[in-house]
């Protein structure tokens, strides 16, 4: 089955390319976007955030905030800020942060490969987070967040990147966060089709980052397939953006958790419970775990770590063998009482980016009333779970760096 294809993308003037990139929709608040977005009025955050351009407190669900995205790209398209390519065209994607490199191909992925699993993924979604995009695609009639995909690496494919490397690039900007983005274009037949069918010969891609873009792309397939008689298979909406990475140059960081009450219980409570199934240390300093199996624990101004006793994991289950997955198992449900962590409000999420010193605020703050910091989880074990066709817990990994919005979007 075809996995990849090539888009004609729909990207930045070669000149407005440093004005108009942002990140990523889902890691700013509406507060943070529109400070980042004063100034700048091709800023992709006035797509892909357009609540920002309407009064403060409207819900970002509300329909005009999707309407006024549509206007605001329209515009950015009328104005020459956006221009779409003539033809079809793959592209190398490298991101740089300090000594750190990842090199990928920009594409557009297969819809019908998703369904059948030959993309797959390890993470259930948030309906409502769900719904969200697909309200937001719908209305854009384009995919503007792209999908983080790896793969296994082959030395075919990273030869022929870099082969293309070689070439000038089609943009080459910095980021908010600093980290370095070049692309190339490839639409060079010596280059285009090997780099295809090294792809498509693959038995799988996987979902890193992004299964709610992915999960949305594929209902609002269903949608325009149901409502188009001449559907063949191959028109734009049975794809959806994506940039493929090898999976050993990908960086997962420690995706933590803050929880708002402790269900009734006091924080020696806690601490006797956790101590059955933990070895539990008292810390002077923040604590940041250095191997799998450990956690940190912030709670009323003091750190903790913590450390699963070993005979009480299951190793032979890729998921249950997970950080995650004992966190969840061993205290954040028989002991705070949460079952499902991906609809219960008494629960957060901070990514790793943020650093512990997030952890402390919110809890400080008297918002939250304990923090848990989590080792990293590794790439292996995400292709693990999805082999085995199993998912993991919600939040699992935190991918860094990310993907800008705004260098290539894919009009369906």
């Amino acid at each position: 089955m075809q996995l990849i294809k090539p888009f004609k993308a729909l990207r930045p003037s070669h000149d407005k390319a440093n004005e108009v990139i942002a990140p990523p929709y889902d890691v700013l608040s509406s507060k943070e976007a529109r400070e980042m977005s004063k100034n700048k009025p091709y800023s992709f955050l006035h797509i892909s955030k357009p609540e920002i351009d309407l009064p403060p407190g409207i819900n970002t669900d509300d329909p005009k905030v999707y309407k006024k995205g549509l206007e605001n790209l329209l515009k950015m398209i009328n104005d020459g800020i956006l221009i779409q390519e003539e033809s079809e065209c793959l592209y190398v994607y490298e991101i740089t942060v300090d000594s750190s490199k990842q090199t990928g191909i920009a594409c557009v992925a297969s819809v019908e490969a998703y369904q059948k699993n030959q993309i797959k993924k390890h993470e259930f979604t948030k309906p409502v987070k769900e719904d969200d995009r697909v309200n937001n695609i719908n209305e854009l009639k384009a995919q503007t967040g792209p999908v983080l995909l790896a793969y296994q690496d082959t030395i075919e494919i990273s030869d022929l990147l870099s082969q293309v490397k070689e070439s000038e690039t089609l943009y080459d900007v910095l980021a908010p966060d600093g980290s370095n983005h070049k692309i190339w274009l490839v639409n060079e037949v010596d280059f285009f089709n090997p780099i295809l069918e090294a792809i498509n010969s693959m038995e799988t891609l996987y979902i890193a980052d992004g299964h709610h873009r992915s999960a949305a792309a594929s209902r609002v397939k269903e949608e325009m397939k149901k409502n188009n008689s001449g559907h063949t298979g191959q028109e734009d909406y049975n794809f959806f953006l994506s940039v493929a990475f090898p999976h050993s140059e990908m960086t997962i960081l420690d995706y933590n958790r803050i929880i708002k009450e402790l269900n009734n219980n006091s924080k020696n409570d806690l601490i006797l419970h956790i101590k059955k199934n933990f070895h539990v240390t008292k810390h002077g300093n923040q604590f940041k775990p250095n191997k799998k199996g450990q956690f940190g624990m912030y709670i009323e101004g003091e750190w903790y770590s913590l450390e699963i006793k070993k005979e009480k994991v299951d190793t032979k289950d890729p998921v249950k063998s997970l950080d995650v997955s004992i966190l969840h198992d061993f205290l954040i449900e028989p002991f705070l009482g949460i079952k499902d962590e991906r609809t219960d409000q008494r629960i957060d999420f901070v990514g790793g980016a943020r650093g512990l010193n997030e952890l402390e605020k919110r809890v400080d703050t008297k918002d939250f009333k304990v923090a848990f910091s989590l080792f990293p989880t590794p790439i292996e074990a995400l292709i693990d779970v999805a082999n085995a066709n199993k998912v993991m817990p919600p939040k699992s990994t935190w991918f860094e760096p990310k993907l800008v919005d705004g260098l290539l979007s894919h009009k369906i």
